[in-house]
């Protein structure tokens, strides 16, 4: 019996192929493509990214990913974002003091984190509500693997709007993942993330 039907967004951001092999080994049928008919019709939707805000969004433009992102989110049918697919959901990110528009699906910006060493590279711990679903069942010292220079550094006002927020702290407390309504995100590579992200992915295939 095959899992449920996720499909990974190709946009032309990397690590396309890491995510389809975590994802089915955590028991999805997974694609990867870049049509968008068949995004918007998949069970579960995830939008990686890595790299620069600026450049996924101008990939997510190009193909015209925007809306079938948003619509599905709208509809009620689940979105997952990883890294820079995570931080591009928020209003805008700020890179080197040019701000680019985001998707506005959660409210917040991306900002440059103030740490004294950057990129914030290795495994991290995260603390997780007592009300999310990602995180069931996962140890509370669980830890996952983060590659980023930039993060949501205001998760108080985040979770102010109902989203379930889960924070990690490196240099400064940021928002390590968000689950609101049908829309999920991880700061972390889950596909990176050993045992523990494979658990995690394994919980929102679980929400399908």
């Amino acid at each position: 019996m095959s899992g449920p039907d996720v499909v990974v967004l190709d946009y032309g951001s990397g690590n396309l192929r890491s995510a389809e092999r975590a994802l089915a080994a955590a028991g999805a049928s997974v694609r990867v493509t870049d049509d968008l008919s068949v995004a918007a019709g998949a069970t579960g939707l995830v939008v990686p990214g890595v790299g620069a805000f600026a450049a996924c969004m101008a990939g997510i433009e190009a193909l015209g990913a925007g809306p079938v992102i948003a619509d599905r989110v709208a509809a009620g049918r689940p979105v997952l974002g990883i890294c820079v697919g995570m931080q591009v959901l928020f209003e805008h990110g700020d890179e080197h003091g040019v701000v680019t528009k985001g998707l506005g699906l959660l409210p917040g910006g991306v900002t440059k984190l103030p740490a004294p060493r950057l990129p914030h590279m290795g495994w991290n711990t995260v603390r997780a509500p007592g009300s999310s679903v990602l995180f069931t069942g996962l140890p509370a010292d669980s830890r996952f693997y983060f590659v980023h220079s930039y993060g949501v550094t205001d998760p108080g006002a985040l979770a102010a709007t109902g989203a379930t927020v889960t924070t990690a702290h490196h240099g400064t407390d940021f928002v390590a993942a968000v689950e609101r309504g049908p829309l999920s995100a991880a700061q972390f590579h889950p596909e990176k993330s050993s045992a523990t992200g494979a658990a995690l992915l394994r919980n929102w295939l679980a929400t399908l």
